[in-house]
C-alpha cells in the first residue's frame, strides 16, 4: 500500500509562499524595502571577531538582551527576540490562535498576517484601506466587539505607508478587551513614531520591531516583540530554547551601538522620499502619503507595460496589481543614485495620459 502523509487540511488549502527569485543580486533592488546602501561598516568588524568556538557553542543571549533592550527604552522582561520580524509574527498564532478562532486583518497589508492565519486554520476577517489608502478606524472599532483573538496592524502599513495616530491606536485598545492587538512597527524609524510606551496602560499591546530595515540585516534574521512583562510570558511559553543566531546578535548589538549609519540612512530615505514623490507628481503619477521608506503610486492601466520595461533594464519595483489594482506599484527608497536611475527610465518610457 502507497504511504500517505497525514497533511492538515490547512495547508492542503493554501499555497506556498514563494520568495523572491535567484538572480536579483546586481540589479536596482526597489521591490523588497530592503536597506540597499548596506549595513554599518562596525557590523561587520563584529561579525569577523567571531571564532570558531564562538560558532561551535550555544550562544549566550543576556548580554545581548539587556544592551538591546536599552536600545528600545524597555526592561529585559518587556523584550523578547525571534528569528526576523516573520517569526516574531508566528510566534502570536502559536500562543493565541486556535483552529477557527478568528483573526482580524485591514488589506492591503503585509502578506504574512494572512500567511500565518491561513496556516493555523484560523478565520481572517478582513477590513480595507479607503480609496486614499486611509485606515478604517471605525469599521475596525466595530469588528473588535466580535472578540478576534488577534488584530494586526503594521503601522507604517506596508504597502499602503499609512500611518494610523496614536490616539487612533489608543481608541483600538479600548475596544479590544479580548484581543491582542500586534502593531507592526517594521518601519518605525522612517516614521518616527511608535505607541510603545501605551504598554504600560494597555496589556493588551504588543509591538514588533525588525532590524532588517534601518540597520539593514535582513539577511541575518532578527525581530523584536514588546510588551508588558506579564502579557510577554505567553508568548515565552510558545519559543523554542534557542530561537536565535549568534550572528544575528552581534550584528544588532554592532548596529545599535554605532547608530550614526542607520540616522544617516533615514534621513536619506526620508529626503530622497520627497523627492521621488516630486518627480513622480510632475509626470502626473498619483502618489500616496508615506511614513515609511517606500512610496505607494499608482500608474493606472498602462503601469504594468512600464514595471516589465523598468525589470528588463535591471530595475526591479514591486507591482501591486493584484491586491490594490491594476497600475499600483510599491518603490522602496533606494540611494540616490539608485533613484536618479530609476526616474531616469521612468521619464524615457512613460508617456502622461491625456
Amino acid at each position: 500500500m502507497k504511504p500517505q502523509l497525514p497533511v492538515r487540511q490547512a495547508i492542503l488549502d493554501r499555497r506556498t509562499y514563494e520568495a523572491p527569485a535567484a538572480g536579483r543580486w546586481n540589479k536596482v533592488r526597489l521591490d523588497f524595502n530592503e536597506n540597499t546602501a548596506g549595513c554599518s561598516k562596525a557590523v561587520t568588524r563584529a561579525l569577523g571577531k567571531l571564532t570558531p568556538k564562538h560558532l561551535a557553542m550555544y550562544p549566550e543571549y543576556q548580554p545581548f538582551i539587556e544592551r538591546l533592550a536599552r536600545y528600545f527604552g524597555v526592561r529585559t522582561q518587556e523584550m523578547l527576540l525571534a528569528n526576523g520580524g516573520d517569526d516574531a509574527l508566528r510566534v502570536f498564532f502559536d500562543a493565541f490562535v486556535e483552529v477557527g478562532s478568528h483573526v482580524l486583518i485591514c488589506e492591503p497589508t503585509f502578506p504574512m498576517y494572512r500567511y500565518y492565519a491561513e496556516i493555523a486554520g484560523a478565520r481572517i476577517d478582513v477590513l480595507r484601506y479607503g480609496r486614499e489608502m486611509e485606515f478604517p478606524l471605525d469599521a475596525a472599532i466595530s469588528a473588535l466587539q466580535k472578540k478576534p483573538r488577534v488584530f494586526f496592524i503594521a503601522n507604517p502599513n506596508n504597502p499602503t505607508g499609512t500611518l494610523v495616530p496614536k490616539e487612533s491606536i489608543r481608541k483600538l485598545l479600548q475596544a479590544a478587551t479580548h484581543t491582542a492587538v500586534v502593531i507592526d512597527e517594521a518601519y518605525a524609524d522612517f516614521s518616527r513614531m511608535t505607541v510603545l510606551p501605551l504598554r504600560h496602560e494597555f496589556p493588551q499591546l504588543f509591538v514588533a520591531r525588525t532590524f532588517s530595515k534601518a540597520a539593514g540585516l535582513a539577511s541575518l534574521r532578527l525581530g523584536a516583540v514588546l510588551a508588558a512583562q506579564d502579557s510577554l510570558s505567553y508568548l515565552r511559553r510558545a519559543m523554542p530554547p534557542y530561537p536565535l543566531n549568534l550572528a544575528a546578535l552581534v550584528a544588532a548589538d554592532a548596529a545599535v551601538r554605532e547608530r550614526r549609519t542607520m540616522q544617516r540612512y533615514i534621513r536619506e530615505v526620508l529626503r530622497l522620499r520627497t523627492w521621488l514623490e516630486k518627480q513622480l507628481q510632475l509626470l502626473g503619477i498619483k502618489t500616496y502619503l508615506s511614513a515609511g521608506n517606500f512610496l505607494l503610486a499608482d500608474f493606472g492601466p498602462k503601469g504594468p507595460a512600464l514595471f516589465q520595461k523598468l525589470e528588463r533594464q535591471g530595475i526591479l519595483v514591486r507591482e501591486r496589481s493584484k491586491d490594490i489594482a491594476p497600475g499600483f506599484v510599491r518603490i522602496t527608497i533606494g540611494t540616490e543614485p539608485e533613484m536618479q536611475k530609476l526616474i531616469k527610465m521612468i521619464r524615457k518610457e512613460w508617456k502622461t495620459p491625456s
